[in-house]
C-alpha cells in the first residue's frame, strides 16, 4: 500500500518516548522536552494525560489531514466537557475515550460525521472505509510488535487509513519507532489478533 498522506502525530510530543513510558510509566514523560506543545499547563498535567490520549492523537491526525492543527490536550479538555473522558479527582484516574460523547463532540466542534461501531468483523473494515474516510480502531497496544501474541484485544486506539481484502494500513499513536508509527501495513489476519471488533468511523 502507498503512504496515506495523512500527517502523523504521536500521543507523546516527543514520538520516541514510547519505550521509556513502557519501562517507567507516565513518570518518564516528565522528561519530555517538547511537552509544552501539547497544550498542557504544566508538565505534570501533560504526564498525567498523555498516556490516555491515543484517541485525541487520532482526532488530531484526522483534523491535520484537512489542514487544521490542534494541541492534543486542548482536544482532550474539550472532549472531556462532552463526557468523552471521566476524570476522578479522588485517585487522579482518567477513564476514556468514551465513544458516544466523542461522536457528539466531533460533530459539534469540527463538523465531522462519526459513528460508533461494535461487532465489526476485521474483514468488514474495507467496507466501512468506503463509506467514511477513517476508522479509529480499538486494538491491543502491543500491535507495535505484531509478531507477538497479545494478552487481550482492545484498550488502545489507532487510526486506520486504508484496508483491502488482504492488508490494512494505520497510524499508531504509540508506535515505538518509525516502522511502527506511521503508515504501518499489516495483513488483515495479523491485525485481527489485536482488534477488539469495535471503533469509530469518521468522515471529514
Amino acid at each position: 500500500m502507498q503512504q496515506s498522506g495523512v500527517p502523523y502525530f504521536s500521543q507523546w510530543e516527543t514520538p520516541g518516548m514510547t519505550l521509556p513510558v513502557l519501562a517507567e510509566g507516565s513518570q518518564a514523560l516528565l522528561g519530555d522536552p517538547l511537552w509544552r506543545h501539547s497544550g498542557a499547563a504544566t508538565i505534570e498535567e501533560y504526564a498525567r494525560w498523555a498516556v490516555n490520549v491515543c484517541g485525541m492523537a487520532c482526532l488530531k491526525m484526522i483534523l491535520a489531514a484537512r489542514g487544521e492543527i490542534h494541541p492534543t490536550l486542548e482536544l482532550a479538555r474539550a472532549c472531556t466537557a462532552y463526557g468523552g473522558y471521566v476524570v476522578s479527582e479522588i485517585d487522579a484516574s482518567i477513564k476514556g475515550l468514551i465513544y458516544a460523547p466523542f461522536v457528539r463532540f466531533a460533530a459539534d466542534r469540527f463538523g465531522l460525521s462519526a459513528e460508533t461501531m461494535t461487532g465489526v468483523e476485521t474483514s468488514a473494515i474495507p467496507e466501512h472505509l468506503a463509506k467514511r474516510r477513517f476508522f479509529i480502531a480499538s486494538v491491543n497496544s502491543g500491535i507495535r510488535w505484531p509478531e507477538r501474541e497479545p494478552p487481550s484485544k482492545g484498550g488502545h486506539l489507532v487510526l486506520v487509513t486504508a484496508a483491502s481484502d488482504e492488508t490494512i494500513r494505520f497510524h499508531n499513536p504509540s508506535g515505538h519507532d518509525e516502522a511502527s508509527q506511521a503508515d504501518v501495513t499489516l495483513p488483515l489476519a495479523v491485525f485481527d489478533r489485536f482488534f477488539a471488533n469495535r471503533g469509530i468511523s469518521v468522515d471529514v
